[in-house]
């Protein structure tokens, strides 16, 4: 009987397993089958490298390199302001806090991961917006703001598996640099931390995956302009949000452009990941 229940779960396991790899193969098919045509119709340097998005002319113009630039631009600000902040809380938490303390900040990293998109976005209209405007200039609606959102957003990401990964650290490396001499702070940021980077990264990469993948937030207050990005306080599109804006409304070659536009934003993703497997083995 026990043999029986044991060979009915590996059952259930490998289904769990083929389902999910039979998504993903249906998730590429589904976007390379539709993207890659357009891509050949509109030319793989014009739709890439072009640089006017201009669906409803005659003849239309497929360009999306302002928007890889936006994503880049917006992403690369969202790690800027979140890596810092992120890695820096973990390691209080988790080798700094009080018990005390630490009963109230953990629900609260957890509770940011839990706030819809919406909500941050309506968050970033109301308060991140007019204060860019007042302090930095501009109508607020920027990269910049997209990015200090962003970097907030991707916070409870970074904090939690950065956590998890000092805490897993075996405690003899503690424990050995304090008995060379060393502090509690120099044991920490000189032992634990090193000993754990490549968690860290992992983390890091993960809050990556979350910013150039969010749309929401970002469509309520970057300007959504597809334009060059020249200046951190004008407006961007990015990829994600030139598909949300203008799927709902596209046909033919312009439907099937936003989802080459999908492709592209695939590819980034899984270079993203590949470069951390890469980087992970070396370590």
């Amino acid at each position: 009987m026990a043999k029986l229940k044991e060979k009915i779960m590996h059952g259930v396991f490998f289904v769990c397993a083929m389902a999910s790899i039979l998504a993903v193969l249906l998730i590429c098919w589904f976007l390379f089958a539709n993207g890659l045509p357009a891509m050949a119709e509109i030319g793989v340097f014009d739709f890439l490298f072009g640089t006017n998005w201009a669906p409803t002319d005659s003849p239309p113009s497929f360009g999306i390199f302002p928007m890889i630039l936006g994503s880049i631009y917006v992403t690369a600000g969202a790690l800027i302001f979140g890596v810092p902040i992120g890695i820096f809380a973990a390691v209080y938490m988790a080798k700094f806090c009080p018990k005390k303390l630490y009963r109230v900040l953990k629900p609260a990293v957890e509770l940011l991961a839990g706030i819809p998109s919406v909500v941050y976005g309506f968050f970033g209209m109301v308060i991140l917006v007019p204060f860019v405007r007042e302090v930095f200039g501009g109508d607020g609606n920027s990269i910049l703001t997209a990015s200090i959102l962003l970097g907030i957003m991707i916070l409870p990401t970074i904090i939690s598996v950065s956590e998890s990964a000092l805490r897993a650290v075996p405690d003899s490396y503690y424990e050995g640099s304090l008995a060379l001499g060393a502090t509690h702070e120099r044991s920490v940021f000189f032992t634990i931390v090193p000993a754990a980077k490549s968690a860290i990264f992992a983390a890091v990469i993960l809050g990556v995956g979350r910013a150039i993948g969010e749309t929401m937030a970002v469509i309520m207050i970057c300007g959504n302009q597809p334009r060059i990005p020249v200046d951190i306080l004008k407006g961007v599109r990015t990829l994600t949000a030139n598909i949300v804006l203008e799927m709902s409304y596209a046909a033919d070659l312009h439907r099937e452009a936003l989802i080459a536009t999908g492709v592209v934003l695939f590819v980034f993703i899984l270079i993203i990941n590949i470069s951390f497997s890469l980087i992970k083995k070396k370590d």
